[in-house]
């Protein structure tokens, strides 16, 4: 009954009816992870207050960091997990749509120096950010709906100016192009995406990986700098091949 019960909580709190827990899980395990959810969702309703826009639950974990929450907008059941940074003033502020997850320890920054504001985050539903990570979204970041990123994967939306050699590095500004990150991409552990990058749709990046150049959809890359090494191809049944051919 306990097993029914979270399921059927989840499938309303996702608006997903297909969502489906391991019936391995036993009732122990179940009342930890719901007495976990309870009480991030307790302090949830308790600071929602704070951010600009709100649409539904938020489940916010322990020692969450919330610099200008005025400028944040969350969608419908919002999990931003243990110790995460957000300082979000910048021009477009931080959109958090539908069931998006920012894992522990994770850093969002949207303006380095008040000097230039940045320009802010944007992810789309049923997106995730893996555990510490770093996104630094002065020049402005977009990240697609069903994107799913392992830990300690960082984005840079801006560079540092460095042509003059008479006046020191961090006096001669920032260009800023942005990053987007299009919709259905995984991004693997680790990997680095640099600033006026665009990543296709359905893309792969390999764990590692430094992302220094725009990737075709659905374009499997790796390496530093990271290239493209396979290209997805849809799976062939006997099914779609006659349909192809009729």
């Amino acid at each position: 009954m306990l097993h029914r019960l979270i399921e059927r909580t989840i499938q309303y709190l996702k608006q997903d009816t297909s969502y489906q827990l391991d019936p391995a899980l036993t009732g122990r395990a179940l009342w930890q992870v719901s007495t976990y959810r309870g009480g991030m969702m307790l302090r949830g309703s308790w600071r929602r207050w704070q951010f600009g826009h709100n649409k539904g639950k938020l489940l916010l974990g322990k020692r969450v960091t919330l610099r200008h929450p005025q400028y944040v907008s969350i969608g419908r059941s919002v999990i931003i997990e243990d110790h995460v940074t957000i300082d979000a003033l910048s021009r477009d502020g931080v959109v958090l749509g539908d069931n998006v997850t920012i894992a522990r320890f994770s850093t969002i920054q949207c303006t380095g120096v008040i000097r230039a504001t940045g320009m802010g985050l944007r992810i789309g539903d049923n997106s995730a950010v893996g555990a510490y990570s770093f996104l630094g979204a002065q020049g402005g970041i977009v990240i697609g709906c069903n994107v799913i990123m392992g830990p300690r994967v960082s984005f840079h939306a801006e560079n540092h100016r460095y042509e003059n050699m008479d006046i020191p590095i961090r006096l001669q500004g920032e260009s800023r192009q942005g990053i987007i990150v299009a919709d259905d991409c995984w991004i693997g552990a680790g990997s680095i995406i640099l600033d006026g990058v665009h990543i296709g749709q359905g893309c792969v990046v390999a764990a590692g990986s430094v992302v220094t150049k725009s990737i075709p959809p659905y374009a499997i890359v790796a390496g530093v700098p990271a290239r493209v090494i396979q290209q997805r191809q849809p799976t062939i049944t006997r099914e779609n091949k006659k349909e192809a051919q009729s």
